[in-house]
């Protein structure tokens, strides 16, 4: 297969497999998709999803967020990782959103990634599953199949979102990004795929008997 077969088999796949893509993270309004994307940095979807009920039965706004102690805040959030530093910056943040935003998420990259501990992949999160803006965020996994699949010279993942924005239709990004998560997860992860067991690998390159080596992100 050609670089644009291979596209296309993959996109045709994705959505044959997922045609629905319901988003991980449980969230009932923007904030709170905010919140518990800075709680997913290197944790999963699943402990996050076990977390955030308590967090926000006592606060699902900034206003009730900001007047939560740092400690309050780290004492749930803690099984997370990373707490003291997510807690510190979700009192900020919330703070910020008040003075700054009159109490609602910011609608752009630049202002989202001026807020502690928002990143270009949590704004990414935000503006295509809380806003449905065209974005493709790419973390770690996306990344790593990215360079399995030959869709990218895998050098770091801001080079692999580019790459990724480049080959597939701007419309398809938001449900995409998700459709990768998925499959990697359950075909191609790192320990479930070598490379050459997932359809994908074993489709697309016939050939390959042994692991890629992933450049790290």
């Amino acid at each position: 297969m050609n670089k644009r077969q291979r596209i296309n088999y993959i996109i045709s796949l994705l959505e044959k497999l997922y045609p629905v893509t319901p988003v991980p993270l449980k969230h009932k309004n923007k904030f709170e998709l905010l919140i518990a994307v800075i709680l997913s940095a290197q944790c999963t979807d699943e402990r996050v999803n076990l977390v955030t009920p308590k967090l926000f039965k006592k606060a699902n706004n900034p206003k009730k967020m900001s007047m939560l102690s740092i400690n309050t805040i780290y004492n749930i959030i803690r099984p997370c990782g990373l707490a003291p530093k997510k807690s510190q910056a979700i009192q900020s943040l919330s703070k910020i959103l008040l003075e700054k935003y009159n109490g609602k998420v910011p609608k752009s990259f630049a202002s989202l990634e001026m807020l502690p501990g928002v990143g270009h992949k949590t704004a990414s999160v935000v503006m295509s599953q809380g806003f449905g803006l065209p974005a493709f965020p790419v973390d770690t996994h996306i990344h790593r199949l990215a360079q399995r699949w030959k869709l990218t010279n895998g050098k770091n993942v801001k080079q692999t979102e580019q790459d990724l924005k480049k080959i597939f239709p701007e419309e398809k990004w938001n449900k995409l990004h998700l459709q990768i998560i998925f499959y990697g997860r359950e075909y191609c992860s790192a320990r479930g795929c070598d490379d050459t067991k997932c359809n994908i690998c074993k489709t697309c390159f016939p050939k390959r008997k042994s692991p890629i080596k992933t450049k790290k992100s």
